[in-house]
């Protein structure tokens, strides 16, 4: 008898830090939705790296998570939604940028504020972006030595 109970106290401990850590790792990836948060949207010509989950900062702080990409049919933009919490105001002129923290490292989506003396509405998008750098295209261009004059055309 003692055994049984031995044996379901220690199910019962194993189920409870299976939920927790189940609990952590949903809260960490944004997978849990803030209610101190508002929407904005933006739409980016390219999301590369960019996944629901990822990082809004502004100023290198984190204020926000992507929550939602999906392809505009009719633009052939992606459309992202994100969260930015309550209380911090984003002027109505911000720019959204796909940025990547260093060569190797991920990418974030960063607000840029503006100056504007009005702001964003919850909901509303941002219409200035930038969307992500293919490092590839970059190092490719570097490689090709930028020589901007076609093959065959010689200056004199």
């Amino acid at each position: 008898m003692a055994e049984n109970v031995t044996e379901v106290l220690t199910g019962a401990g194993v189920l409870a830090a299976a939920l927790g850590f189940l609990v952590y790792a949903s809260d960490g990836a944004g997978l849990t939705r803030a209610t101190d948060s508002y929407d904005l949207t933006a739409s980016f010509r390219s999301v590369e790296g960019i996944t629901v989950g990822t990082d809004v900062r502004m100023a290198g702080v984190k204020v926000g998570s992507v929550t939602e990409l999906a392809l505009n049919p009719q633009t052939f933009f992606a459309d992202a939604k994100f969260t930015v919490k309550n209380g911090i105001v984003v002027p109505d002129d911000s720019t959204a940028v796909i940025a990547s923290e260093g060569l190797l490292g991920g990418a974030f989506v960063e607000i840029l504020p503006g100056g504007s003396p009005l702001d964003l509405e919850p909901g509303t998008e941002i219409e200035d972006t930038q969307g992500a750098v293919s490092v590839i295209a970059l190092m490719m261009k570097f490689v090709g030595g930028g020589d901007e004059t076609p093959a065959g055309d010689s200056a004199p």
